[in-house]
């Protein structure tokens, strides 16, 4: 259906959203509220692209691993899957 719930037991749950139509992925966070992303080129190109805060800038995968990190008092850290490609 488009939605990843995760029920963190410390801190609250997160609700991550895909929005096809707008071409964007929706975050509720129990932190920073809600938040919408879009995705954007990394380098210029389409080859290396990121998921982009609409407002800030910042990266999904980084405000994940921020607030993960902060919820559960010890680092957290989300593979992005280029980088498991290019260990292969």
């Amino acid at each position: 259906s488009g939605v990843l719930t995760v029920k963190t037991g410390v801190g609250g749950t997160y609700v991550i959203n895909k929005q096809p139509p707008n071409r964007q992925i929706w975050l509720s966070s129990p932190i920073s509220g809600p938040r919408r992303f879009h995705l954007t080129s990394v380098d210029g190109s389409d080859q290396r692209q990121r998921w982009r805060d609409v407002r800030t800038g910042e990266a999904l995968q980084e405000v994940l691993q921020d607030e993960l990190s902060r919820m559960l008092k010890r680092p957290v850290e989300l593979q992005d899957s280029d980088e498991e490609s290019d260990r292969a």
